[in-house]
């Protein structure tokens, strides 16, 4: 679950914030030239999903070309950097699962970017359960037989995650200290690469997005075992909740959200702010993403996102050091 809780007025992602809120009006900003959204993973994922979405109506906001651009590798983080460096004018965006972005710090040792300094947040976009899928070629027909197959097997299955540090790379790692089951744990180059790895019989299991994974569990090519959040998807309703399976409430998805490059024009950032809130708002945009098994959630204000990304960036670096996740 998402807590905007307020943290100290020091932390670099409000900073950015509050110089947002001392903008211009927002449609006093104009856009003057085409505008990038980066996504951070290969096509077919859940950013990439979202970011097709939202590219032609934000186009027509604002009245200019919107690109969508897949710049895929370590974890998200090729395109963070891209983004992280490139000129701050407010026309390159990154769309990425946030928790990727935050655990990045903590995990890789060669990051050439300062997440809290050269990024500048914008908005929320969504939230989307995860779905645990099995690939068919095991035959698994329930949680609990993949589990027994687990302890009986120590490294034996083999987990597709979107990258090391990705959320559900982390959340893979929660589940196998609760569970105390060793999985063999596999980094691609997003959740549209380790989807089709489990799709294929490549890998045995992911944990992904409803919004890149839910299509091929309704077309039975990987085999649901359960889903995050607080009750049953209406696309799966047999298919069990963790937390009816006993398993911790921390289980979580991912959280889609867009970035900036940090020093961008504060008028920009707010026009895009409220445009992008707009978009994912209206009833069309909030039902496409419902379809697809996510929840359209935009965050109230830049100041608002950067306080959550300031709280999660805190506790996933106090796991990651526990639980020994690192590349």
């Amino acid at each position: 679950m998402i807590k905007m809780t307020n943290l100290p007025a020091t932390s670099s992602f409000m900073a950015c914030a509050l110089t947002l809120s001392l903008s211009l009006p927002a449609m006093a900003a104009d856009f003057r030239g085409p505008v990038r959204i980066v996504v951070p993973f290969a096509p077919g994922g859940t950013s990439d999903i979202l970011a097709r979405y939202i590219a032609p109506e934000l186009s027509d906001a604002i009245g200019q070309p919107v690109i969508v651009e897949n710049k895929a590798g370590a974890g998200g983080n090729i395109g963070a950097d891209f983004v992280a460096k490139a000129t701050p004018n407010g026309h390159t965006l990154l769309l990425s699962d946030l928790t990727a972005l935050l655990a990045a710090p903590s995990v890789l040792t060669n990051i050439s970017y300062d997440i809290e300094m050269d990024l500048a947040p914008v908005t929320m976009v969504s939230y989307s359960p995860y779905v645990m899928g099995a690939s068919n070629a095991h035959g698994f027909e329930s949680f609990d037989a993949f589990i027994d197959y687990s302890l009986e097997n120590p490294l034996g299955i083999s987990v597709a995650t979107s990258g090391v540090g990705a959320n559900n790379h982390i959340t893979t790692a929660r589940l196998m200290q609760e569970l105390g089951v060793e999985w063999n744990v596999i980094a691609y180059r997003g959740g549209s690469d380790a989807t089709r790895a489990v799709v294929s019989g490549e890998s045995d299991m992911l944990l992904n997005g409803t919004t890149a994974t839910l299509p091929f569990a309704l077309n039975h090519q990987m085999t649901p075992l359960a889903v995050t959040g607080e009750e049953r998807l209406t696309e799966l309703p047999d298919v069990p909740t963790f937390r009816e399976l006993g398993m911790p409430g921390e289980l979580d998805g991912t959280y889609q959200g867009i970035l900036v490059t940090a020093g961008s024009p504060p008028e920009i950032v707010e026009r895009l702010h409220e445009e992008l809130g707009r978009i994912i708002n209206t009833e069309a945009m909030t039902a496409r993403i419902a379809e697809q098994g996510g929840i359209a959630r935009v965050s109230g204000s830049p100041e608002a996102l950067g306080e959550w990304m300031s709280e999660q960036k805190t506790e996933l670096a106090a796991f990651i050091s526990d639980a020994g996740i690192a590349q």
